[in-house]
């Protein structure tokens, strides 16, 4: 016997990775989707695996995290992305903890992150240590718009050795789509904070940005690949603090 396991998860669409995702935690308790306007099937493949899906209005990465979280059953929760997969040697682990016991309120778990399907093992995404598995109740997503952590008073956290896949970005457009969505919702957080966007932040934060992943964290050691990523990474900086300025415009 163990304590039962909750996986939850918020989606939109996302068809192309959420079966695998669901697959590989077939073999939790009870599986809770919050849906927020998918329009590719997502809904459809969570029920046929097993899912039980709501249909949400979208209030931000860290309030639908919360949301989806209070449905669930269990008294210990799992929360995936659904471009994640929980490998075999993680769910082992999961579930001796859950059969023995522990005094541990969360626990962070070290994810293997892949870009263009490739696995990034610098420029700061390895080791990417994640607070994902923790006790309903003595747990809360930050109310964040983006960027939401997992707030554990108790401040007693673990670590897992087992991995968690993390298929994100599988393409160069992909990414630049979602940059679009981020940055609006990173200048959103911002302006939400009283920040604001000064000629210099427009100046020197994208440059910073790009030499802190290639050469503090080594991000240049995935040789062109790390290039790109860095790249990347500083033109997303960039567009936040150009949409933050934007914003600051609008208000006058």
């Amino acid at each position: 016997m163990r304590e039962r396991l909750s996986v939850a998860i918020i989606a939109r669409d996302a068809a192309k990775h959420i079966e695998a995702c669901l697959a590989s935690v077939a073999w939790a308790d009870e599986i809770v989707v919050s849906d927020s306007g998918s329009r590719d099937g997502t809904p459809d493949i969570c029920r046929a695996n097993g899912a039980r899906v709501y249909s949400d209005d979208w209030l931000g990465f860290g309030p639908q995290k919360n949301r989806c979280v209070e449905r669930a059953a269990g008294p210990w929760i799992l929360n995936l992305d659904t471009d994640e997969r929980v490998i075999p040697a993680l769910r082992a682990e999961i579930e001796k903890l859950l059969a023995n016991g522990t005094d541990q309120d969360a626990f962070a778990i070290p994810r293997r992150n892949y870009f263009l399907r490739r696995w990034v093992r610098h420029g700061g995404w390895s080791p990417d240590y994640c607070v994902r598995l923790f006790c309903k109740g003595r747990a809360r997503f930050s109310d964040r718009l983006v960027h939401e952590a997992l707030e554990v008073p108790s401040g007693r956290i673990g670590r897992l050795q087992g991995t968690l896949e993390h298929f994100t970005y599988g393409s160069i457009s992909d990414y630049l789509e979602r940059m679009d969505r981020y940055s609006a919702l990173g200048a959103a957080q911002l302006r939400a904070e009283g920040r604001r966007a000064r000629f210099i932040d427009l100046m020197l934060r994208p440059p910073l940005t790009f030499a802190r992943m290639l050469l503090l964290r080594q991000g240049w050691r995935d040789g062109t690949l790390g290039v790109v990523l860095a790249g990347l990474y500083a033109c997303s900086t960039l567009m936040k603090y150009a949409r933050l300025w934007e914003l600051s415009r609008e208000n006058r």
